[in-house]
């Protein structure tokens, strides 16, 4: 696969399995990053070991950006004790597909899974968990894996798993092959039978990955019981929050009726749901600590997508504005260097998944990737985002793609569909275009390509920009 947004080759050397955040330096968030980042540079004795790290994953459910009040001590451990990427995306505000992303470190369209319907398109020989349990390593799956993955089928190269068919309380579970039900709210279960997996690790000395994703906070958003009437901080919205005029925006967008009641509403069931992941997080934590286990474990937090307020009245996700397609994204690593609490201003993504673990646990892979280790110096100045129309009913947003770079975007709409395997149909004729400044206008409240000449969108730079993303769609 070609590059996207290269500005850096991405060397998948040593320096990046020995824990150097490289390029840290150059885009650390504060001044005393440097600083902060020396342990890093000091790694190659803690990495020198034989030890390879364990992996553990955790991968949210529709968690927006602005979400941390849920979660503070998810964020003091794994970015307080690691490192915080500020520009976190996913490539696909969809479910399966960036889940798909996460395993095989592939843009949609290349590992094919372009919807929800699609999962078993993805190819599990590019999966992360095929390269780790091919390696020695014991794997683990705790929550949903796939959205139309049939509960009666195991997951490809896990150990041991309790598959969930998504739900918050009593649920169907597929448990190491037995579909039964489990009463409780599935969190607590979750967070249970991923400590049961970690306490194998006294007995077995093989290196581990664990895979842990709660439903939470996707809707319907349903509590713990202990947390139904928990009270969260006030949210008055921003400007996007309804935005007054949106004749610049598409069809779908100038449709769109949420509130920003309708918001609020959902941003507290939101918030009260993570509240038991930050349990659960805690939980896994201490139980690192009692095994001796936690400084050489790797681990990643990211959601799966983001989550629009009632930005421009939408209220979900799938959709090419920043909520959307934003999420919380920490990195923590102590062993390798990476414990110190830092930023990182590097626009990275679910794709960069895969292919940092496969660096830190020094497999080098067998099978095309589009992203890159964020243990090396790899940095793009831009990332592609997609997002595929299933079906031709009227009503949500065509399909799209979009070029998003740290102060700008640039987004085509185009006469494309996929049907429920994923299969793409249509002209391909772009139906409509925006341009956002995202410097000066944060929001995207401000279509520069509404109604603007030739000579304005010259200046802007969008032929160049509609070449780079026509060239990125095909890479």
């Amino acid at each position: 696969m070609s590059d996207i947004g290269d500005s850096e080759p991405n060397g998948n050397s040593a320096i990046g399995r020995r824990g150097f955040l490289a390029g840290a330096a150059a885009v650390a968030a504060t001044a005393a990053a440097p600083a902060a980042l020396q342990p890093a540079a000091a790694a190659p004795a803690a990495a020198a070991g034989a030890t390879r790290p364990n992996i553990l994953l955790i991968v949210t459910d529709d968690q927006p950006k602005q979400t941390e009040w849920a979660t503070p001590r998810t964020v003091d451990w794994i970015a307080g004790h690691g490192v915080r990427f500020t520009r976190g995306h996913v490539t696909t505000p969809l479910c399966a597909p960036s889940r798909s992303s996460v395993f095989s470190g592939r843009y949609a369209h290349n590992h094919g899974v372009r919807n929800n319907g699609a999962s078993h398109s993805l190819d599990q020989h590019t999966t992360v968990q095929r390269y780790l349990r091919e390696a020695g390593y014991r794997t683990g799956l705790f929550g949903k894996y796939l959205n139309s993955w049939a509960l009666a089928d195991n997951p490809p190269h896990f150990e041991e798993w309790a598959l969930l068919q998504p739900a918050y309380n009593d649920a169907d579970w597929n448990i190491d092959g037995t579909v039964q039900t489990l009463p409780g709210y599935t969190t607590n279960i979750v967070k249970n039978r991923t400590l049961a997996f970690l306490d194998k690790a006294a007995t077995d000395a093989r290196p581990w990955f664990a895979y842990v994703t709660p439903y939470a906070s996707h809707e319907p958003n349903v509590p713990a019981p202990k947390y139904a009437d928990t009270v969260v901080p006030p949210w008055n919205g921003r400007p996007s929050v309804p935005e007054a005029d949106r004749s610049d925006k598409p069809g779908y967008v100038q449709n769109a009726t949420s509130t920003l009641a309708d918001a609020q509403a959902v941003r507290t069931r939101q918030l009260r749901t993570l509240l038991s992941v930050d349990d659960a997080v805690q939980a896994i934590h201490d139980k690192l600590v009692a095994l001796g286990q936690l400084d050489n474990t790797l681990v990643i937090y990211l959601g799966d997508n983001g989550y629009t307020w009632a930005d421009h009245g939408w209220l979900k996700k799938s959709v090419p504005y920043s909520p959307s397609h934003e999420v919380p994204f920490y990195l923590s690593w102590p062993a390798g260097g990476l414990g110190a609490g830092t930023g990182d201003h590097r626009i990275v993504a679910n794709i960069d998944v895969a292919p940092t673990i496969l660096d830190a646990a020094g497999i080098t892979p067998d099978t095309p990737q589009d992203g890159h280790s964020l243990l090396t110096a790899y940095s793009r100045n831009h990332l592609l985002v997609e997002w595929w129309k299933q079906g031709t009913a009227a009503g949500g947003p065509p399909t799209w793609s979009s070029y998003v770079a740290a102060d700008k975007q640039y987004t085509e709409y185009f006469a494309l569909h996929t049907d429920a395997d994923g299969t793409v149909s249509g002209t391909g004729e772009v139906k409509f275009r925006e341009y956002y400044d995202l410097a000066a206008d944060p929001y995207q409240l401000t279509n520069l390509l509404y109604q603007a000449t030739p000579q304005q969108e010259q200046a802007l730079g969008v032929p160049a920009l509609a070449a780079q993303l026509a060239t990125d769609r095909a890479a």
